[in-house]
């Protein structure tokens, strides 16, 4: 339809056709003009779309015009040929004037193929750039979904773990006992507590903290569940001094020691030991959870505490952090190795 409108008034922009002219001729010269500039559109439509890609990748501004022009006009010049031949073989062009006709006509064909053409070109590299940046875009907005979602699960996770009706009853039970016995261990639970809650609350609007806020959230659990299992858990802690300024995600450390409080203290009747260690490892830190329980083996499965620990891990430092499983000869260890400085933004410091 573009050719065949575009032809027709061709005929009276250029070929001096008038509102006088015998349908005929204009029919005629429609017709011709149908033919070269279908041709040509063919060759660029099948050529630039596959031309313009390459040579923008590999050719700057503005070689890569010149070939995408260099393009256009050898599309014009075949096709325009390929225009000749066929209304040669239909006799409208007699066969002893086809070079004569063909150089008549490539002129035109160049100048219009190359008007037509660049535009066409110049609009496909804008459509190709919005819509790269269309992708972006939307990459960006399903990157911070995702973000969200992970940090709305873990949050989740782990507010449903601190506050499980069983830890809860056995805590404010315990509370309740030191009350009269012993009332500053009494207060001092009940401020642990209150930290524990606070920091899952908290974890939505500050995803980063430091490993020493951390470390301390992970203690006030400790003490709270040794007051429960009393000397069937044991822990240490060892964190070197120039690693407590790390950022990591929160209640990463704390999920990776309820876990194993859980499965190698709670079902064991001589309990555990839960060990944490932190140190510098080639400008990464490098954090250890290892306990003396069953072990450890197989696939993480999807949606356990390890596994969004794992994808918030991605998200906030990409490859450059990494959470690994070994199971040793008698228990588990769980290493986190996260990057030492990390960029401090709005929305990864604390109040």
């Amino acid at each position: 339809m573009w050719c065949a409108s575009g032809s027709f008034l061709a005929t009276f922009a250029l070929g001096g056709a008038t509102l006088r002219t015998p349908w005929q001729t204009l029919a005629a010269q429609t017709a011709v003009g149908f033919v070269v500039s279908t041709a040509c559109v063919a060759l660029c439509t099948v050529t630039i779309p596959r031309v313009a890609p390459i040579a923008r990748r590999r050719f700057r501004y503005p070689l890569n015009w010149a070939v995408v022009i260099a393009t256009l006009v050898g599309n014009a010049v075949l096709g325009t040929a390929i225009a000749v031949v066929i209304l040669t073989v239909v006799g409208y062009v007699a066969p002893p004037l086809i070079w004569r006709t063909w150089f008549v006509w490539v002129k035109g064909a160049v100048y219009f193929t190359l008007l037509f053409g660049i535009m066409g070109a110049v609009v496909g590299e804008l459509q190709g750039q919005l819509d790269r940046a269309t992708l972006v875009i939307r990459t960006k907005e399903r990157d911070e979904a995702d973000a969200r979602r992970l940090a709305a699960e873990a949050r989740l996770a782990s507010l449903e773990s601190r506050v499980n009706p069983h830890f809860l009853f056995n805590t404010l039970n315990s509370i309740a006992a030191l009350t009269h016995s012993n009332p500053a261990a009494a207060e001092r639970m009940t401020s642990q507590l209150a930290s524990l809650m606070r920091s899952s609350l908290d974890a939505a609007t500050v995803p980063l903290v430091s490993l020493d806020e951390e470390v301390r959230l992970v203690r006030n659990y400790l003490e709270i569940e040794r007051v429960r299992f009393e000397e069937r858990l044991r822990f240490s802690i060892e964190l070197a001094d120039a690693v407590g300024e790390t950022r990591l995600p929160r209640l990463a450390l704390q999920t990776l020691v309820e876990n194993s409080v859980k499965y190698a203290v709670s079902p064991r009747a001589e309990g555990g030991r839960v060990t944490i260690r932190a140190a510098a490892s080639d400008g990464d830190t490098r954090i250890d959870v290892e306990d003396d329980g069953p072990g450890f083996d197989g696939p993480i499965p999807e949606g356990h505490g390890l596994a969004l620990v794992e994808s918030r891990l991605a998200m906030n430092f990409g490859e450059r952090a990494t959470l690994r499983i070994e199971k040793l000869a008698a228990g588990t260890c769980v290493t986190i190795t996260v990057p030492r400085t990390v960029p401090l933004t709005p929305d990864t410091t604390s109040d």
